[in-house]
């Protein structure tokens, strides 16, 4: 039962650590480029659009969507790695 437990916790340990830091690249790209370095991006555009209002409007979405499936295969390379692919 130990070796069961021990294998549980380290997986959960793993994929709080993915969560983190997909989480942190999300808050980053949301509040980093959306908020803060809004007006540097804004020297560039993206479709005659200002790239700090770009981040703020729509790729903070399409991060978040990209990042959905990055866990998603994480999970499942970490599944495999701790033997819960079933």
């Amino acid at each position: 039962m130990s070796d069961k437990q021990d294998k549980a916790t380290a997986y959960w340990k793993e994929n709080l650590r993915y969560l983190l830091i997909l989480l942190s690249i999300w808050f980053a790209v949301s509040y980093g480029a959306g908020i803060l370095f809004k007006t540097a991006l804004d020297s560039f555009k993206i479709a005659g659009f200002p790239l700090g209002f770009w981040f703020a409007q729509q790729g903070s979405i399409y991060v978040f969507v990209i990042l959905i499936f990055v866990y998603v295969r994480l999970m499942n390379k970490l599944d495999k790695k701790y033997g819960f692919d079933e």
